[in-house]
């Protein structure tokens, strides 16, 4: 019966630190794509202004042959 019990602690064990690992794993998704969500929340608000800003007049950001 100890042996039983030890086992499934044992089991217990491992399937709690790879709840842990997927955990740590999926938190550093999340803070890479709260980043990437900034970046892009800023380049909308930058495109938005210039949208707004009837003087302004788009430049090409690379050459044209």
């Amino acid at each position: 019966m100890r042996e039983l019990l030890e086992k499934r602690v044992e089991a217990l064990r491992e399937e709690f630190h790879a709840g842990q690992e997927m955990l740590a794993s999926l938190d550093a998704k999340r803070t890479d794509l709260q980043q990437t969500l900034l970046r892009i929340s800023g380049a909308v608000q930058v495109l938005e202004e210039l949208l707004q800003d009837p003087t302004t007049e788009p430049t090409p950001t690379s050459a044209t042959p």
